[in-house]
């Protein structure tokens, strides 16, 4: 089991840089709520994500990303994701297998996972857009990229990220 994070900030950025991938940095104070993001993401230009840390009883982890506006029914996804009854992943196992914090989460955070414990999923309609944000592993920062961008760091790390249609998983109307 992994206990200290591979990818901090810094270091995230400047592999980033030495690798080519083409980003946007905006820096802001500390955000840990999709509200206190609302207030930031006004100024900061495409889609706005959040990332759920989730489990099942199995022990199965998942990190969900998604637009930032995006309902879920934790039901709905458990049956959509076929795992066992979802809930949402304690900090100590957050920094265990993601080295982040809550409110630090981002896709990138499953760079973190070396020993692959954490299924990644990235929103369908997310992955549509022009160009999706999210955390560089520090809540201060907020980075915009193009999907494909993401998928080209995923893709170097030999990481799978399985982009899926959550529709099927919003709660009844």
């Amino acid at each position: 089991m992994q206990t200290s994070p591979r990818f901090y900030a810094q270091n995230l950025l400047d592999f980033m840089t030495n690798s080519g991938v083409l980003y946007e940095l905006h820096t802001h104070p500390a955000i840990f709520t999709v509200e206190e993001a609302c207030q930031i993401d006004l100024h900061i230009p495409g889609t706005h994500t959040r990332n759920l840390f989730l489990r099942d009883h199995h022990e199965t982890m998942f990190l969900v990303t998604l637009r930032h506006n995006t309902r879920i029914d934790l039901k709905k996804l458990s049956a959509l994701l076929g795992s066992g009854r979802l809930s949402f992943g304690s900090p100590n196992r957050l920094w265990t297998y993601l080295g982040v914090k809550p409110g630090s989460v981002t896709p990138l955070s499953i760079l973190n996972d070396t020993d692959k414990k954490v299924k990644l999923i990235l929103e369908q309609d997310m992955m549509d857009a022009e160009r999706i944000n999210f955390h560089p592993l520090d809540n201060t920062m907020t980075i915009g990229m193009a999907p494909s961008q993401l998928m080209t760091i995923l893709e170097e790390q030999g990481i799978k990220g399985h982009i899926l249609d959550l529709n099927p998983a919003r709660p009844d109307a």
